[in-house]
């Protein structure tokens, strides 16, 4: 069950507005760095969350906070939009040149909105869910957050450089700073699940029926064969601290690659067909 309060939650003022940069702000709604991806994510995760009940919790009291975000956001794109496409359509319909000026703004904020935003990237296209991750795996979901959250702060980061108008600029500082938080608040959950030391995901699967010749070896591929790319990924004790990190060429371990030949109901040319 979900309630609604009438004000935002967080003051959203435009002193100048400018379409444009409500077209900008239509990818942190529905964009894959956007806030409609979290607020879903954080909801399928808290729906499918099995175990303590407060990583549930958690998850949806944040979705809650995210779902705000957005209709701060949508708000910030109706108030640059306000006042200033339609004079610019109607002129648009007679001069080629008004036409390119206008052609930085959305035309669906004019043609399919009244003047609002609306579920979609920047470049206006619908959002469809496909970066919303919620595996019911904790450690995996926590991680998944950090990243989300990782690029929403980027982008966030990236619309305030962006803008001059102070309203904008203060309601993104409040954004970037709740970015911040759910960072470091995904981050803890993680630890206390077990962090790095409860690795790999899943690590209910016995690591003893792993192939122990190449759990921790980092393979290089480079075409002449020099040696792999070294860090800290190729040598000492591993992150989860089971193993020992190495490194490898890799060479080919199975069979020559080839398929069995086609069967004549398959639709295939004559050359094809086994004998």
């Amino acid at each position: 069950m979900f309630y609604h309060d009438s004000k935002l939650q967080y003051p959203v003022k435009v002193e100048t507005p400018n379409p444009m940069f409500a077209k900008f702000l239509q990818q942190a709604i529905g964009g894959v760095e956007g806030e409609m991806r979290v607020a879903l994510q954080y909801l399928f995760q808290a729906w499918g969350a099995r175990g303590p009940a407060k990583y549930r919790d958690m998850l949806l009291e944040t979705a809650c906070e995210e779902l705000g975000h957005i209709e701060m956001l949508a708000t910030a794109v109706a108030l640059n939009l306000e006042g200033a496409p339609t004079a610019m359509v109607e002129e648009a319909a007679k001069d080629p040149t008004v036409a390119a000026v206008l052609g930085g703004m959305n035309p669906r904020h004019v043609l399919s909105t009244t003047l609002a935003a609306m579920p979609m990237d920047s470049q206006g296209v619908p959002f469809d869910a496909s970066h919303v991750y919620a595996t019911g795996n904790i450690a995996a979901d926590m991680l998944a957050n950090v990243t989300a959250e990782s690029t929403g702060r980027m982008l966030a980061v990236k619309l305030h450089n962006y803008t001059d108008d102070p309203g904008m600029k203060d309601m993104l500082k409040y954004m970037i700073a709740r970015d911040t938080m759910h960072q470091n608040q995904w981050l803890a959950a993680y630890e206390e699940v077990g962090g790095a030391k409860a690795h790999p995901i899943p690590n209910t699967f016995p690591q003893s029926e792993e192939n122990q010749s190449v759990n921790y070896t980092f393979y290089g591929t480079k075409r002449d064969q020099s040696r792999p790319t070294q860090g800290a990924w190729t040598q000492g004790e591993s992150v989860d601290g089971k193993g020992t990190f190495k490194s490898e060429w890799l060479e080919p371990m199975g069979q020559e690659l080839g398929l069995p030949p086609a069967q004549p109901w398959q639709g295939v040319q004559e050359a094809q067909v086994g004998k």
